[in-house]
């Protein structure tokens, strides 16, 4: 174990707001190395959970060397917690037994369906802001909740299309979903610019929307513009409209823990780090020199 150990531990019940871990990167398998032979100036890494819920090889054992040296937060693609099939129970031993393994400050996931009759489609499907679909994500929650033994948190997502029966606006699903389930929320400044664009609503009424207490983490990402929508891509620098969201959602939210995700056209290691470093620099002129570092 590295003698300089960064790592937060998350209690058995997250009865309590996970710690502020500052300013991260998502892990890939790119930048292993890099980041075992250096000392990058990045504060925490995310984790795809999905990479690692195996029972062996080597990507276990690069999680393992990072993980002494680093906080990580695991953070899902597969939980489909909107879905109307059954929440798939080896998926949950696997996703259990990955957090027992790698004691992670908290796991998430994202608010939406991926499949559907057990075929995994990829993609991360938007909900009907229905009653009706409100209680049965909450009991799904709630039963996910149970089974780990601690809160999790959930991800608002990038959506394309929306449902003309819904009857609230998703800010007003979110706020509700997290005061009836006790679970906390990943606000993916990204994804609130490209739905806001895509569906002509106020980013800005998303922001004021949800309830601060309940932010853990931030995600900032680039996207792809194609003038009548934008679609998120996460394989871009971000851009100056996203910057903006982001001043506006740290005024609102206070300090909260940030990550810059990249899944495409990764770039070296220190490339992402300036990127972060501009996180940092925003963090710092919007809240005071404190949240720089």
């Amino acid at each position: 174990m590295s003698s300089v150990d960064r790592r937060p531990r998350a209690t058995a019940i997250q009865a309590s707001k996970p710690p502020y871990l500052g300013f991260g990167l998502g892990l890939r398998p790119q930048h292993y190395q890099d980041i075992l032979d250096g000392d990058p100036n990045v504060d925490w890494f995310e984790v795809i959970s999905e990479n690692y819920m195996v029972p062996g090889g080597q990507p276990l054992k690069m999680l393992d060397r990072i993980r002494d040296r680093y906080p990580i937060v695991m953070h899902g693609v597969s939980l489909s917690i909107a879905s109307t099939a059954p929440i798939n129970v080896d998926y949950l031993r696997d996703l259990k037994a990955l957090a027992a393994r790698s004691e992670p400050v908290f796991i998430s996931d994202h608010l939406c369906w991926t499949g559907v009759h057990g075929v995994n489609l990829h993609d991360l499907l938007p909900v009907p802001y229905t009653r009706e679909a409100l209680d049965h994500v909450v009991a799904r929650v709630h039963h996910v909740q149970d089974y780990l033994g601690q809160a999790i948190a959930l991800e608002n997502v990038s959506s394309y299309v929306q449902f003309s029966h819904s009857e609230m606006s998703e800010w007003e699903f979110i706020a509700e979903l997290t005061k009836r389930t006790g679970c906390w929320l990943v606000f993916d400044v990204n994804n609130v610019f490209v739905s806001a664009f895509n569906h002509e609503f106020d980013a800005h009424a998303f922001i004021a929307g949800i309830p601060k207490e309940r932010i853990v983490q931030f995600h900032l990402a680039g996207h792809e513009h194609n003038m009548s929508h934008i679609v998120d891509t996460h394989d871009a620098l971000i851009c100056d409209e996203v910057w903006d969201l982001y001043r506006s959602a740290l005024r609102h939210f206070g300090p909260v823990s940030a990550i810059i995700e990249r899944d495409d056209h990764i770039p070296p290691l220190d490339e992402l780090v300036a990127e972060l470093d501009q996180a940092r620099c925003v963090a710092a002129e919007t809240l005071g020199q404190s949240y720089a570092a």
